[in-house]
């Protein structure tokens, strides 16, 4: 049934999309040769490479934006893509602050820890000569929809984890297994659970098993875990573990002997879709606690990139509303995830006890959109305005013709309203980005194939 929804109407009080200013650079920088070029470097030798143009002299009234800007750019591209070295080139008035900011002590002092316990090294930021910030060059594993042989696949999540075994493209077994790894103190245990579960899922194959793939919550540098809910308690309360947590999968893939891959849950979730709606260039976003992401590239392969929208800007606001992690303001979590809603809600003349947490507040919110109450309904148009503009801004680091939205925020009224808004916003922001841009939300094969089937159909079995 369609939503009717009031008129869309931008720009958004107090909100300042980052494009609309990098469309204004651009239209002023035309024809000059001025430009800040900066590159990320992660693991096994990947770039991300974004390049601003400049125009050829900028007012000393315009420097502060200019400036601010780029280090927007800067720090979304490190969220997007992620990274332990920085190499940028351009003015010394611009490229330095950005460089002392990503330092220990510097203003990206959370990014700086976050990506430097990640990577098990120091970040570093250098200014270098242009011709020695590198081009973008990504780890990309080509998903071809792998049906044969027998495989196994997982999905680990903070309450339970799921596992499918598959016998030439049909399931066998699929199994639920609660845990509660997140107070677990001893690696050990995040082990035996799932080692347990996949020598179940072999059973059922007649302990034959060609391919493991997983989709797992939290940050990968390959296949080791990064800072991830999932080992919380083992980096907090055991310090000794902190190897062996971060290193179960390489762990497994060694038990087993078998082709194994492992992504983050985001990227899973935008192979399902591809998989079972049969398109490439799928951008998920998940709207649930905070915002999560995944990518598949135009040509159905994943990237490897971090993909933790959460802490990419998407307003340039100064005043925006401020993360309570990280503590900089404008970024994703507070526009697209429970955060975001009771955020708006409140704004929007809601009230909720102190002691409420926020999926609770969620459901209130959602049941007055049933209920199609002005303040909720504003809250969901506001919602899908923002992401009209930020699905233009993603276009910039991402190469994408699918935008998939899902998670807790986007069910019911509230997520249709949201929808279509995003869409009409969208086509009024830009008609012809709108016409290469479908926003979606999940029909029911994508949400009945799961992460932990669609993981299985990962790896490639050589040698047949």
């Amino acid at each position: 049934m369609k939503t009717t929804i009031p008129a869309v109407s931008f720009p958004l009080a107090g909100f300042r999309p980052p494009l609309a200013a990098l469309k204004e650079l651009r239209a002023a920088a035309r024809g000059g040769h001025v430009r800040v070029s900066f590159a990320w470097e992660r693991e096994n030798g990947a770039y991300f490479r974004f390049d601003v143009p400049l125009p050829e002299r900028i007012a000393p009234k315009a420097m502060p934006e200019t400036r601010r800007l780029v280090e927007r750019i800067v720090k979304f591209a490190l969220w997007s893509a992620g990274g332990w070295r920085l190499r940028i080139a351009g003015p010394d008035e611009i490229v330095r602050p950005i460089v002392r900011d990503y330092s220990r002590r510097g203003r990206r002092r959370f990014d700086f820890a976050f990506f430097s316990d990640l990577y098990s090294r120091d970040m570093v930021a250098e200014v270098v000569p242009m011709r020695k910030v590198p081009r973008t060059s990504e780890r990309r594993v080509k998903v071809r929809n792998n049906a044969d042989g027998n495989r196994i696949g997982f999905d680990l999540g903070a309450s339970d984890f799921k596992i499918t075994a598959l016998k030439r493209g049909r399931t066998v077994f699929s199994k639920e297994f609660p845990w509660n790894p997140r107070v677990e103190p001893d690696p050990e245990y995040h082990y035996s659970k799932l080692t347990a579960g996949l020598r179940e899922a072999a059973d059922a194959l007649d302990g034959k098993v060609d391919a493991i793939g997983g989709s797992t919550a939290g940050t990968l540098v390959g296949k080791r875990l990064g800072p991830a809910s999932l080992i919380r308690a083992v980096l907090e309360r055991n310090p000794a573990g902190k190897d062996a947590a971060r290193g179960i999968f390489e762990r497994i893939e060694r038990d087993w002997g078998v082709p194994f891959e492992v992504f983050n849950d985001g990227d899973v979730t935008a192979l399902a879709g591809a998989i079972s709606m049969k398109r490439t260039g799928i951008l998920g976003v998940a709207m649930g606690s905070s915002e999560a992401a995944g990518y598949i590239d135009q040509d159905g392969a994943l990237t490897g990139r971090i993909s933790e929208l959460a802490f990419a800007p998407v307003d340039l606001d100064p005043a925006a509303p401020a993360d309570e992690w990280s503590g900089d303001v404008g970024v994703g979590a507070m526009y697209f995830s429970q955060q975001a809603v009771n955020f708006l809600a409140r704004k929007c003349g809601m009230s909720f006890p102190d002691a409420m947490p926020l999926p609770e507040r969620l459901r209130k919110v959602q049941d007055a959109m049933e209920r199609r109450e002005d303040a909720a309904l504003r809250v969901y148009l506001a919602i899908g305005r923002y992401l009209a503009h930020s699905a233009a801004w993603y276009r910039e680091f991402y190469d994408f013709s699918n935008l998939m939205i899902l998670g807790r925020v986007t069910s019911g009224f509230g997520g249709d309203v949201l929808l279509q808004t995003a869409r009409l916003g969208l086509a009024e922001l830009d008609p012809a980005l709108a016409e290469k841009i479908d926003i979606f939300m999940p029909d029911e094969n994508a949400r009945r194939l799961g992460q932990s089937a669609a993981a299985a159909q990962i790896p490639e079995i050589k040698n047949k």
